[in-house]
């Protein structure tokens, strides 16, 4: 079959099988449609109550704004920076849920798609494109929406693994030329490469790693260039993986699936990550209803779960998706790979965070705020760190783990922690 077997049409015409009503997916992070998204919002004056399901999208999201609150109400299943304001504002919504359950909502028909809106590579000689940097959520998407609309991007890295679509499947495609949204992350400060270090201590060789994206999950991948053999097992990673590959430190030699290759859901980074894993038979982007899977996680050895936090009590309740009651982020893959790892043979569940903001607060607290979403249960939590060290709770009594946490808080409020202790748990310290 010809790789040109398909006839685009104009950005309106696409998007113009949408009717008032319909449930629209929006393909995930730097996937994001840019094209489609702003003509779907151009026909906000035409279209009532679309109901957009999301992720964490790169880029705009116009059909989030003010104007078009009764055109567009958008479900936000984990919730990136240009989708804060709207759901603080009421014009959309925070679906609290783990990130593996997702593709189930959508195979199971709990929020049954009118429409998957996607970005994806161009296809081959046989008609297959790919979704690109990310498979995640939005193959299921994929599979069980009425309609499929596509931007067709030379610029999309085609990816080895679940996300293959022939291109008949698609009712709508456009083209489109424009490079992914990049996410540059700076050189980590002296307390993030502290936390790094912190946090490779805990790494043992051979361990089969889990981590984010942000300055603390590559500062801890900077830490590990005298690791031996580790392995990747992720939701996501970004650019701070590259330099452990290239050393021959990620060789993936210990996995027990899917040895010899990094695995992840989706990817956000540099012009030089999305190079990285285009066409790369090493690198395998999978659905992440299958990656996030707790019994796939634990058959890995010394799955090493790195996962980050707004804030985290003494008693070790973790606070990963809210300032608050300010929804900030999501559920995300946290719950599923802290688990994960826990059953992993020799596995480790990390939380690193440093010890207060910006601005002086102290991250290590002895009450969440109010309103404050509670991500990773403190029976879940066996390591926190911060720049000052290691706090091991797993087994340990409250009175025990507020003396480690205590411990790893910033010095300034340490004597505050220590009084609220006092009062709240009647622990001295």
């Amino acid at each position: 079959m010809s790789s040109k077997s398909y006839s685009p049409v104009t950005p309106h015409e696409a998007v113009s099988v949408i009717r008032s009503g319909d449930k629209v997916f929006i393909h995930t992070g730097a996937a994001a449609p840019q094209v489609l998204v702003k003509a779907l919002a151009e026909r906000g004056d035409e279209l009532r109550g679309v109901q957009i399901y999301q992720m964490h999208t790169e880029g705009h999201a116009p059909y989030a704004e003010e104007q078009y609150r009764d055109s567009f109400h958008v479900y936000s299943l984990f919730t990136g920076a240009n989708m804060r304001e709207a759901v603080q504002a009421g014009r959309a919504d925070f679906v609290p849920v783990f990130l593996s359950d997702v593709p189930r909502l959508f195979r199971r028909g709990a929020i049954p798609l009118d429409v998957a809106i996607l970005h994806v590579s161009p296809p081959d000689a046989h008609g297959y494109v790919t979704l690109g940097v990310s498979v995640d959520t939005s193959l299921a998407a994929a599979e069980t929406a009425k309609v499929l609309i596509a931007e067709i991007n030379p610029r999309m890295p085609r990816t080895q693994g679940d996300g293959n679509i022939h291109i008949s499947r698609f009712d709508k495609v456009i083209e489109v030329n424009y490079s992914l949204p990049t996410h540059i992350i700076p050189e980590p400060d002296e307390i993030e490469r502290r936390i790094g270090e912190n946090v490779a201590s805990l790494v043992e060789n051979g361990a089969t790693l889990q981590m984010g994206i942000g300055a603390i999950p590559n500062a801890a991948l900077a830490a590990m260039t005298n690791h031996r053999e580790l392995g990747i097992h992720t939701e996501m990673f970004s650019d701070g993986i590259i330099p452990l590959v290239e050393k021959g430190i990620i060789t993936n030699e210990h996995k027990a699936k899917h040895r010899g290759h990094l695995v992840t859901g989706f990817l956000i980074g540099s012009q030089k990550l999305y190079d990285f894993v285009d066409d790369n038979p090493l690198v395998r982007v999978l659905d992440i209803e299958y990656v996030n899977d707790t019994s796939i996680i634990r058959k890995n050895p010394k799955a090493t779960a790195i996962n980050s936090a707004i804030e985290v009590d003494i008693t070790g309740q973790v606070c990963a998706d809210s300032i608050g009651s300010r929804i900030f982020s999501g559920v995300g893959g946290q719950m599923d790979f802290i688990r994960g790892a826990a059953l992993s043979k020799g596995g480790k569940p990390i939380i690193a965070l440093p010890a207060m903001t910006n601005k002086g607060i102290s991250r290590i607290t002895s009450m969440l705020k109010p309103g404050a979403g509670v991500v990773t249960t403190r029976a879940h939590v066996h390591y926190i760190v911060t720049e000052y060290g290691v706090a091991e709770m797993w087994g340990k009594s409250i009175q025990e783990r507020a003396k480690a946490m205590i411990g790893i808080a910033h010095p300034d409020h340490r004597e505050q922690l220590i009084r609220e202790t006092f009062e709240i748990w009647k622990i001295r310290i």
